[in-house]
């Protein structure tokens, strides 16, 4: 079954250009030029990835994904129109999986939709298995996707949950950030702590009671993370 992805961009050029890429790749693609019928698009249609840019009509980029994470943790790819940190930690601050700068190579843009969504589609592809992680408050359903926090449904973006379900898988292993990133990334790491950070500061803020003292995903200071042993 081919796999749906939606393009958020109002360059109708670029959009016609990567259409054309990700159809040779076997994806099937939609296209919306502004947030607003992206949005619509998403409520009513489901997808693998989201390719949101930030520069929108009607809606900006991080419009779009505030409102998509409200309902959906489906991997969303940024395209950002410059090479700016604060463009690139406040999207991963919202809730994006990856960006990309532009100007960008196709193969390079290819290779991060493929990466996203072969993570996306492990992570729900448990036909046989139910794995089911239980600590003190905290419930990880490996097969739907679904963290519960004091039997409270806790909403985690992709990429939050790939990383949350890693660690929790090898309670009590510290990893290193290049060891997270291969693992829950599946890709080489480029030195790029912003990522992870942002990545798990957000998840704290959603599944710690005080993500000052955090109860469940700790840092070692100067080797990396780990999920607690004591939980």
């Amino acid at each position: 079954m081919k796999k749906s992805i939606l393009i958020i961009d109002d360059d109708t050029d670029l959009c016609k250009l990567l259409k054309k890429y990700l159809e040779n790749e076997n994806y099937l693609v939609d296209i919306s030029h502004t947030g607003t019928d992206g949005l619509n698009l998403i409520h009513n249609k489901s997808y693998y990835l989201i390719v949101l840019d930030i520069m929108l009509p009607q809606m900006n980029g991080f419009e779009v994904l505030t409102n998509l994470r409200k309902k959906s943790s489906v991997p969303v790819l940024m395209l950002t129109a410059k090479d700016s940190e604060t463009d690139k930690v406040s999207g991963l601050r919202a809730g994006a999986d990856d960006y990309i700068t532009k100007p960008f190579s196709i193969n390079e843009f290819i290779a991060r939709v493929q990466s996203l969504i072969r993570r996306y589609t492990t992570f729900n592809n448990f036909k046989n298995e139910d794995t089911i992680l239980t600590f003190n408050g905290l419930v990880i359903n490996s097969k739907n996707r679904s963290v519960l926090i004091n039997e409270n449904n806790v909403l985690l973006t992709a990429k939050e949950f790939d990383l949350l379900y890693f660690l929790a898988l090898h309670q009590g292993q510290v990893f290193t950030k290049k060891q997270i990133y291969s693992n829950v990334w599946n890709e080489e790491y480029a030195f790029d702590d912003n990522n992870i950070m942002v990545h798990i500061r957000r998840l704290r803020k959603k599944i710690e009671l005080n993500p000052q003292k955090p109860k469940y995903i700790q840092t070692i200071w100067g080797v990396g993370y780990k999920f607690s042993q004591e939980v």
